[in-house]
């Protein structure tokens, strides 16, 4: 029931591989706008649709930012070959070319910001931990605005854009970018995006500020903010940062950089602890990052993801495994297999489902928030959220809300999203709200690829039965089977079991 975010980009950008990875088991499509742009990404996008329209398979968007990031710039896109003990300059001026001997970066401020002896990484797109591929670089001096480093291990850097990370160093850049805020107010508006992934994220101010430009840009007042903390700035101010925003990115390539190895492991733990208790889902990075170029993980891969799941983990994020990887379908695969098993052994209980024995909890809800309420608890068996629309109007026109809650469910463990169809004639207000249902796989056909669509079903079936055939559908509801539904009638909240006949 772990959810997976799947990066998109050059091996996932297809129509058929995007296909393959949403048969796989990826739930939310993220798209990192630290490379690439808006053109290419929507694209991607414009693919992801259409695969979502030929697989039925409903699929939230994530818009990555950029963030306080340091780049080293490789215009010319020749691989740079660095040898151990040996020297490099890092420089602002991105006018020279990237060579052996001097790496043009996007940031005029480093000089002022670290000293002799500090450490700084460099690699492509995110830190894999090879020697072969990123390096650690060690200041020597500092000369005007230039940095001279020595090189502590031979790499070769191939691509055109390298992450440059300083090692538990304060950067004076800002966490949203202006480039950020154009990205977010183009393309994110267009895109009604469902989750922001707020990169570098390292005090709260900084999830009210991006929380506020959302709700001033266009309709993304609803999107959800999921804070990355990538180094030990966002870590110290943890808590802070966990009461506003909606969900957590544990970005453990960079935090693994910036803590002693020995140290990421204890921080994850308390980290997911502390998102459980706070209801609010908590996504894991970097699991199995040899992926990238195997077709299998290693045994220590494949554990550290069973751990992650055990640790409270919603989500697994997958990023150079399916941006650049070579197997994004089969990683997918493989990491929704682990976690699949590490289910059968799950031993976290629903208090009342348990007693009965029910094989899963079916919730009706608005807002989706009683939803992940119960999903918060980690209950052994499924959660079905039916999320009804409610009608709302901002005085110029109509509206049903509903989508965003339904989308913003794909990343919490456990939990399943179906959508209602306002639009059918016996929908009315005035019509049953029992034939307003349609499950998930249902919504992505005719219609916006994470929008509404049309129920055939629908006009003589029960809500409740239609939300029992999709269990059924899901194999997780089986004939003879018992089954909490939780949902309000008036004022009051309704706890019922329900047995299945044949």
């Amino acid at each position: 029931m772990t959810k997976i975010v799947g990066t998109l980009g050059p091996k996932s950008r297809s129509v058929e591989v995007i296909s393959g990875c949403l048969k796989a088991g990826m739930s939310v499509a993220r798209f990192d706008f630290s490379w690439g742009d808006p053109e290419y990404h929507q694209e991607t996008l414009e693919n992801l649709k259409a695969a979502i329209k030929t697989t039925k398979k409903l699929c939230a968007v994530m818009l990555d930012t950029v963030g306080a990031e340091m780049q080293v710039v490789n215009k010319s896109e020749k691989s740079i070959s660095l040898e151990a003990d040996g020297q490099v300059v890092l420089t602002p001026d991105q006018g020279k070319e990237a060579t052996s001997q001097i790496l043009p970066i996007n940031f005029d401020g480093l000089a002022k910001s670290v000293k002799k002896g500090d450490t700084i990484f460099v690699g492509q797109y995110l830190f894999t931990g090879s020697e072969t591929t990123s390096v650690w670089l060690e200041v020597a001096e500092v000369n005007g605005k230039d940095v001279v480093c020595t090189i502590k291990n031979s790499a070769t850097l191939a691509g055109s854009l390298f992450t440059l990370h300083a090692s538990q160093i304060h950067i004076d850049l800002p966490t949203l970018t202006e480039k950020d805020k154009e990205v977010i107010s183009t393309w994110g508006v267009k895109n009604k995006i469902d989750f922001l992934s707020l990169s570098y994220t390292r005090h709260a101010e900084d999830v009210r500020r991006a929380r506020e430009f959302l709700s001033n840009s266009g309709d993304l007042s609803q999107t959800q903010i999921f804070t990355k903390i990538e180094n030990v700035e966002g870590l110290t101010h943890f808590d802070e940062i966990l009461q506003e925003a909606d969900g957590i990115i544990l970005s453990r390539g960079n935090l693994g950089i910036d803590l002693p190895p020995e140290k990421v492991f204890l921080f994850q733990k308390s980290a997911l602890h502390k998102c459980n208790m706070a209801g609010k889902p908590a996504v894991l990075t970097r699991v199995v990052d040899s992926m990238t170029g195997n077709l299998r993980p290693t045994r220590a891969e494949a554990t550290d993801v069973a751990n992650a799941v055990l640790d409270g983990s919603d989500a697994i994020l997958l990023g150079a495994e399916t941006l650049r990887g070579l197997y994004p379908v089969e990683t997918i695969t493989t990491v929704g297999k682990i976690c699949a098993e590490f289910l059968v052994h799950e031993v976290r209980l629903g208090v009342m489902a348990i007693k009965v024995k029910a094989s899963v909890i079916i919730c009706f809800t608005s807002s989706g928030r009683a939803a992940r309420l119960i999903a918060k608890y980690r209950p052994t068996m499924p959660v079905l959220s039916v999320v009804i629309p409610r009608l709302m109007t901002d005085q110029l026109k109509w509206s049903f809300s509903g989508a965003f809650e339904a989308r913003q469910s794909l990343i919490v463990r456990g939990l399943f999203p179906m959508l209602a169809d306002p639009r059918h004639p016996d929908c009315s207000y005035g019509g049953r709200k029992e034939n307003w249902v349609l499950s998930l796989d249902q919504t992505a056909e005719n219609l916006d690829y994470r929008g509404w669509a049309e129920s055939t079903s629908a006009t003589n079936e029960s809500i409740l039965k239609i939300a029992l055939d999709h269990g059924k559908a899901l194999g997780v509801i089986k004939s003879h089977d018992r089954v909490v539904v939780c949902q309000k009638v008036g004022d009051a909240s309704v706890v019922k079991i329900v047995e299945l006949e044949d």
